[in-house]
């Protein structure tokens, strides 16, 4: 499986890291990056090319793993899908734009192409997707992160923000991807809290479920990549397995 990179900074660095030679099903060729520094940098220590036309990525790849910004899904995914090219997006925030998710989904469809969402930077994933429509009321994320990773200078606990998670993917569009992938996998706007904390040095994501089935929560605390505090190194290892995973004979979880 040929695969090109979109976006190379912190998460397209510890993928690279960690695709091993053993790993002869996934041959990370090409690479993509609005800064060409960055991407001949990362080209180099993965032994690919980087891409200064985009299209030429796109018509020489099976799959196109997007690792940079909302933005960027909304400007090349589009055209990824197109050309009937599978592609995981990591910037799921913009997902949350429904008249964009129809748009892809309907591309999608019409030319044979699947999109893959990585769980990210949390567990329970697969609880949440298997209750979705099976009696599930109540979703809330709890999200804590210290003021670096937020951008803030301040020395006591501040919530930040508390509201749906359409609202905080807009607001913090680089930090909540979390939020939106939770909300998509149980198909409704999730509650969202949040909390600005400086005795954290963990992206901590708490997630509550209730339903007829019961309930169930989940905590999960992310050390930052040490190349970008915003992103938690669970959400590129989550990439890794997901690809991976397309070569299994047998596969476990959903």
């Amino acid at each position: 499986m040929k695969v090109g990179i979109i976006g190379c900074g912190a998460i397209a660095n510890l993928i690279c890291t960690s695709i091993v030679p053993e790993d002869n099903c996934i041959d990370i060729e090409y690479f993509f990056d609005k800064d060409i520094e960055r991407a001949e940098n990362l080209a180099s220590f993965a032994g690919g090319v980087a891409a200064l036309d985009f299209d030429e990525m796109v018509n020489n790849v099976d799959l196109v793993l997007e690792c940079a910004s909302p933005v960027s899904v909304k400007e090349f995914a589009p055209k990824v899908l197109e050309k009937g090219v599978d592609m995981i997006i990591m910037s799921v925030g913009a997902l949350m734009d429904e008249e964009f998710y129809y748009e892809i989904e309907k591309i999608a469809k019409e030319s044979d192409a699947k999109v893959h969402l990585p769980s990210g930077a949390i567990v329970g994933l697969d609880g949440i997707k298997a209750v979705a429509k099976f009696g599930l009321k109540e979703v809330s994320l709890v999200t804590r992160k210290s003021p670096k990773s937020l951008g803030k200078n301040i020395s006591t606990q501040e919530v930040l923000f508390e509201g749906k998670a359409s609202e905080a993917v807009r607001e913090f569009p680089l930090n909540i991807n979390v939020a939106a992938t939770i909300s998509i996998a149980c198909h409704r706007d999730i509650d969202v809290k949040i909390i600005v904390d400086p005795n954290v040095d963990r992206n901590v994501h708490e997630i509550t479920a209730k339903g007829d089935f019961g309930e169930f929560k989940t905590t999960t605390m992310n050390y930052p990549c040490s190349s970008n505090p915003k992103t938690s190194m669970l959400a590129a290892l989550s990439a890794i397995r997901l690809l991976k995973s397309f070569n299994e004979t047998i596969s476990v979880g959903m």
